[in-house]
């Protein structure tokens, strides 16, 4: 009886796979990709996504790891011996050509398989031989029918809407049958109507095609409405894969959680099971297993703070009415509660000033551990008195000699952060805020790829450069013992 072949379900795997340019790591990914899913890689500019996608097309190499494809590992394969094409957001059309050639172009250099042979030595070979005019001319037809381009033929490309040059760049993608399509932000270049239009237009050819599409975006609306599957990246590292209700609905980290949609994230402490301390007073939730009083980010949406009737049963705080405005299907009120401010999305239309009663169901508290509670780092005495900390020689009430190996921690709040970068004793650069209620939480990454974790109340954008300093009696400096690697 003869085997049947079982089809992998996995079309794609990255193992371990890692991209450093000068020291810096700018991909450090594992994950698989199911054969025929909508794939998103979705995070901020330079958090790797980019160059995920091209070390699954072949244009980059990874420094480590594998790239498999169908089970093979591809990861010295060039990029025209995979079975993959990509769709760039420039769309790399050849001006000279018209819509017809542009999509022939890859199918006049293509070969095809066509019978044995024996060769000289008289083995089996495969013969191959290039398509023929006809062939040609009807896979460019049913592509063009596909796109919705069947009478653009004869057009100049130069003569056609940034939509239908998009659509002509993925025809000429599809049409030599690839098993995946790659797309690095394709609608980045059009105007909002023409990306709604265009998303659809690629949903709607995902399911005739029924091929594996992996797409790249930051736009977190287009990747909940397009997606299987979202691969959420932030520093080259994936921080949650699932689909887009999960990651909307349960966000692995406050990252997540600000990245994708809005979101009150507040830090709590986790007094006990089903119960979380918000904003100075408990708060019934369905989370568990945490450490008694342990600190811990509560994320709450927006839409589930039902704001209700002050005699109502459901009461889980009260607060004032800051602002209130109409957003077309809902109100977007700003209530304060104990100085922590709540965004609330509702059909109650309420005034500046009022007292409200709002409700959040203990479901929708999603309590997560928090990344950090403190920045540690281990470093070196300088001299008595001074502690080398990223580089900056930084004055500290430690008495041990120069060269001692030490562990040095510092609170979030204890961290100075200057506009002038002249003024701190090392730089680096905001790569992350995310407003926690009455408070900012930065992420300052210093020139040598330390992250520090800064609380303040002012607001600082991602790319500023700022300096930072501490002062001596905000830093807690202890010997470590030293490993014999280090």
């Amino acid at each position: 009886m003869a085997k049947v072949k079982v089809q992998q379900d996995n079309i794609i795997e990255l193992r371990g796979v890692k991209k450093i340019y000068d020291d810096v790591t700018v991909a450090d990914v594992n994950f698989a990709i199911k054969r025929g899913e909508f794939v998103t890689l979705l995070g901020p500019s330079g958090c790797g996504k980019t160059t995920t996608l091209r070390m699954i097309a072949g244009f980059e190499k990874p420094t480590e790891g594998q790239v498999l494809i169908n089970g093979k590992d591809v990861t010295d394969t060039p990029p025209h011996k995979r079975p993959v094409n990509t769709v760039f957001q420039k769309y790399a059309l050849f001006p000279h050509l018209n819509v017809y050639n542009n999509i022939a172009f890859g199918l006049k250099l293509k070969y095809v398989k066509d019978g044995e042979a024996k060769n000289k030595l008289g083995e089996n070979c495969d013969v191959y031989r290039k398509l023929t005019k006809a062939e040609i001319d009807e896979k460019v037809k049913n592509v063009l029918r596909l796109v919705d381009l069947e009478d653009y033929g004869h057009r100049n490309v130069a003569s056609l809407s940034g939509g239908q040059q998009q659509r002509v760049a993925i025809a000429r993608a599809i049409v030599n049958e690839p098993e995946v399509l790659l797309l690095d932000e394709p609608l980045g270049a059009l105007d909002l109507k023409m990306r709604k239009d265009m998303q659809i237009e690629l949903m709607s050819m995902h399911k005739k095609l029924g091929i594996t599409f992996v797409y790249v975006t930051h736009d977190q609306e287009e990747a909940l409405t397009m997606s299987d599957t979202i691969v959420v990246m932030r520093g080259g590292e994936i921080q949650q894969i699932g689909t887009p209700q999960k990651v909307y609905d349960e966000p692995a980290n406050a990252f997540v959680a600000d990245f994708i949609g809005e979101s009150n994230i507040f830090s709590g402490i986790m007094r006990e099971d089903f119960v979380v301390e918000l904003a100075g007073r408990n708060f019934e939730c369905v989370d568990k297993g945490f450490k008694k009083n342990e600190p811990v980010d509560i994320i709450i949406r927006p839409e589930d703070i039902k704001i209700v009737k002050p005699e109502s049963t459901k009461r889980t705080f009260e607060g004032v009415v800051e602002t209130c405005v109409f957003k077309g299907d809902h109100f977007e009120t700003t209530v304060l509660m104990n100085d922590f401010e709540f965004l609330v999305h509702d059909n109650v239309e309420c005034k500046v000033g009022d007292n409200v009663t709002c409700y959040i169901k203990p479901f929708d508290f999603h309590i997560m551990a928090k990344s950090r509670i403190i920045n540690k780092i281990d470093t070196y005495m300088w001299d008595e008195g001074v502690v080398e900390i990223c580089g900056g020689r930084f004055p500290c009430n430690s008495t041990l000699p120069s060269d001692t190996p030490v562990s040095v921690e510092i609170g979030f709040k204890d961290v100075e952060v200057f506009d002038d970068e002249e003024d701190g004793i090392i730089g680096g650069e905001v790569i992350n805020s995310i407003y926690k209620g009455n408070y900012y939480q930065c992420i300052i990454r210093t020139d040598d790829h330390y992250d520090f974790f800064v609380d303040t109340t002012d607001e600082w954008l991602k790319g500023d450069r700022v300096g930072i300093s501490v002062a001596p009696e905000k830093m807690s400096v202890v010997e470590r013992e030293e490993k014999e690697d280090e």
